[in-house]
């Protein structure tokens, strides 16, 4: 074979390579029996993939203080999706490290002996949401579909993709999917200073938003259930402090003695949140082990 063949064989096999990457490729379900939860990621060769989790973090509902409110709702809202009745996709807000994704995490462990299981998927794989849905639609599993830190910048495809999904797409919903999303920020797309010139006032004094505001919120509010987290207090921090701090095995006066500790913590990181506070109690924990 001479070098002008093998060349142009070479270049043949390359093009075909970028052909079939092209190509839709249909998506292949994972042993489902595996794990609980799964991600759902896309290779660089095009083909999307559903692997499963080997080690699923531990967390009891129990264990998330201060948060009562938004674990009842949160709870209430899984309980009935998995046992066949009514529930809505729920958009999980506010405050970082206040427990939003634990939350969700804490209520998959509590439902997974009944059938529930957890997919998550990135904002930039959202545009293949739909064929997971088709993919599970049929499966006698419930499925959460979870976008954690969900946020996006004008243009980005995800969002209208996510946007048709949850309500507003020719298909029906699926009974035994609903999709969990968290985010530091309600409406999930960057809003602007000049975007309030184009709310209109009524003589009566109605306000209606201009089209650009009408669009960013759109996403949010096709979420049927919305969960606002706030900052925790300095007695809510110490409290999440503590809680970690027993379960770790400490007795109520060495918690007692930490509080100084914890409270410095928080003030090196300009933050007080259940983050915060578990990562001061691993390091406490581990302090006490060297010592």
């Amino acid at each position: 074979m001479t070098d002008a063949m093998e060349r142009f064989f070479a270049r043949a096999e390359l093009f075909m390579q970028r052909v079939e990457a092209s190509l839709p490729h249909t998506l292949t379900a994972p042993d489902w029996t595996a794990s609980i939860a799964f991600r759902y990621r896309r290779r660089t060769s095009g083909q999307g993939v559903i692997s499963p989790v080997a080690h699923v973090g531990a967390m009891d509902l129990d264990s998330l203080r201060e948060i009562d409110d938004q674990r009842e709702k949160i709870y209430r809202n899984t309980a009935q999706f998995v046992r066949g009745g009514s529930a809505n996709n729920v958009l999980l807000t506010g405050a970082r490290g206040t427990g939003k994704s634990s939350l969700i995490r804490a209520c998959l462990h509590a439902f997974a002996p009944q059938g529930l299981r957890l997919i998550e998927v990135d904002k930039a794989d959202l545009m293949d949401l739909q064929d997971i849905i088709e993919l599970i639609a049929s499966r006698p599993e419930k499925f959460i579909v979870f976008c954690d830190d969900l946020s996006f910048d004008d243009g980005e495809p995800g969002y209208k993709a996510l946007k048709s999904v949850l309500d507003g797409s020719v298909a029906a919903s699926t009974p035994n999917v609903l999709i969990y999303a968290t985010s530091n920020r309600r409406h999930l797309l960057p809003e602007y200073m000049s975007e309030n010139q184009t709310y209109k006032h009524t003589e009566d004094g109605e306000v209606h938003p201009g089209e650009g505001v009408e669009e960013k919120i759109s996403l949010s509010e096709r979420f049927g259930l919305w969960v606002s987290f706030y900052p925790f207090s300095q007695e809510e921090y110490l409290s999440i402090v503590s809680q970690w701090l027993g379960n770790l095995g400490f007795s109520a006066e060495q918690i007692s003695a930490a509080r100084s500790e914890a409270l410095l913590w928080a003030l090196e990181r300009g933050a007080r949140s259940g983050r915060v506070a578990y990562q001061f109690a691993r390091d406490f924990a581990g302090r006490r082990v060297l010592s």
